[in-house]
């Protein structure tokens, strides 16, 4: 696949404007700053095609990207404090919207902070993923903030946090020196053979 051929395609604000699913997509999900843009950006070798913003819980679209005859598809990152409650709901209705309409999902990137244990948000996802039947891979980010003996912990700790969904791919990732970018196309690629 040529990742670095992805382009911005569009983004919809509300579940009724999502059109028809017509092609293979792998999604995006996670908490709010949990570094989903910068990781997108270094998978696809773009310095800016997902845009990055140092104020969480700015995505509050549901943003396409087409790739090589696939979307990719960046959804809004859930569980930040900071905003009101009706812009919370319009999140969540977009996130259910978005996986109940009947759309041809191979692979959902289901991002976590490496540096902190998996958060109950975090977890609630995955379980509404293992609910619905759609694959997810768990990705790690910000491994190069943490040093050798925080990051045997953090791997040990999460075989723990992530007990329930049996032998689920994890992958440590830095958008700083780009580990895991490597796995996780790997992981798209074999989701959509």
């Amino acid at each position: 696949m040529r990742f670095d051929k992805a382009q911005f395609e569009t983004s919809y604000g509300t579940s009724a404007q999502l059109p028809e699913s017509t092609e293979m997509e792998i999604a995006f999900a996670g908490r709010s700053n949990v570094g989903k843009s910068s990781m997108l950006n270094k998978v696809l070798n773009r310095k800016n095609l997902a845009r990055v913003s140092s104020v969480p819980g700015k995505t509050v679209t549901i943003n396409f990207f087409e790739c090589d005859g696939i979307k990719l598809v960046d959804l809004p990152g859930y569980g930040y404090a900071k905003v009101n409650f009706n812009e919370k709901k319009r999140w969540a209705d977009l996130m259910e919207g978005y996986f109940k309409s009947d759309r041809n999902i191979r692979l959902v990137v289901q991002l976590t902070d490496m540096r902190h244990p998996v958060t109950k948000d975090d977890l609630d996802m995955m379980r509404f993923l293992q609910a619905v039947g759609y694959p997810f891979i768990v990705v790690m980010t910000k491994s190069d903030k943490l040093n050798k003996t925080e990051r045997a912990n953090r791997l040990e700790a999460i075989k723990q946090e992530l007990a329930e969904f049996g032998d689920i791919e994890t992958i440590p990732f830095s958008a700083s020196n780009g580990e895991g970018a490597d796995r996780i196309r790997q992981a798209i690629e074999n989701a959509v053979k």
